[in-house]
């Protein structure tokens, strides 16, 4: 998901990130002003990590709380204000994460993840004159791939977190399962994962999984795993994505109140395995990008 380099071997987050750049030199020349801040964190054992921290975090813990307007967000988490045209600065980013990130030694990968990590762009762009303001969130998810203990020999400290992978994992399977079905419920206060991804499940933006899967012989069983897991997700459909757009109220009738209203225009992108599809999807208000990998 990070990458390395500025060649060819960049990540999706460093793509990313200048995607969104180009998109906001345009709307900047139609009269928008953008501002981007970024966090980084990751979930290790059903516990949410600062991976942007400057200092040892101590005893502080992170919840993943929702504030007065509905917008959920994660107490006490590093947000950095970031240029998406600075590359040193993006670089920097990359390299403090991967610093905090936690990783260790398996049979099956000597750079295992035994987290799962999310980055978060959050986007808000000003137009003056129309008195609007636009909000928009993309997180990128790296999923740590699903393990079996014979595999992976993993012991001790490595075969407790192989057992908060897994069970994330399932999570999140039960809830695109729900969402397939059109269940009334969908368990996303099962993990934090799905818990902290429910505002880009739930019908408010656009969702698109890449799964990677090994091309050799003895990893058969986990490639058609994760295949499976992928078709299951390919039939879900979330529904209308929405915009969502501020406006001064005092642009809706004169009485001088400088409050803001909420108004939502509707647009129809579903969840989808193609790629084609996400070129839109970078500025949505609530977009969600997730890469599934064999450990």
């Amino acid at each position: 998901m990070q990458g390395s380099g500025t060649g060819p071997m960049r990540g999706i987050i460093p793509r990313a990130i200048e995607q969104v750049g180009r998109y906001k030199n345009e709307l900047e020349n139609a009269g928008w002003v953008y501002e981007m801040k970024v966090s980084f964190l990751e979930i290790y054992n059903e516990n949410i990590r600062d991976l942007l921290r400057e200092k040892n975090p101590g005893n502080v813990k992170h919840e993943i709380k929702q504030n007065n307007d509905g917008r959920r967000y994660v107490s006490d988490l590093t947000m950095k204000v970031l240029d998406p045209s600075d590359g040193d600065g993006v670089n920097n980013i990359m390299r403090q994460a991967a610093k905090h990130r936690s990783v260790a030694s398996t049979d099956m990968n000597e750079v295992s993840s035994r987290s799962h990590s999310v980055f978060t762009m959050h986007l808000t762009a000003f137009h003056k004159k129309q008195r609007k303001t636009l909000r928009g969130t993309l997180n990128l998810v790296d999923l740590a791939g699903s393990e079996r203990l014979e595999r992976s020999g993993a012991v001790g400290d490595r075969a407790k977190e192989t057992v908060a992978i897994n069970k994330s994992l399932s999570s999140l399977a039960d809830v695109f399962g729900a969402i397939g079905r059109g269940a009334s419920h969908v368990p996303f206060r099962n993990s934090k994962l799905t818990f902290l991804l429910q505002p880009c499940l739930s019908g408010n933006g656009k969702t698109l999984m890449l799964v990677n899967i090994s091309p050799t012989e003895e990893s058969s069983q986990e490639s058609m795993c994760s295949l499976r897991f992928a078709t299951q997700v390919n039939k879900c459909e979330l529904g209308k994505a929405k915009r969502t757009i501020e406006i001064n109220a005092s642009d809706c009738e004169d009485s001088g109140d400088d409050s803001v209203v909420s108004l939502r225009s509707a647009r129809s992108p579903r969840v989808t395995g193609r790629p084609k599809q996400h070129a839109s999807g970078i500025v949505l208000p609530q977009g969600r990008m997730v890469r599934r990998k064999i450990a």
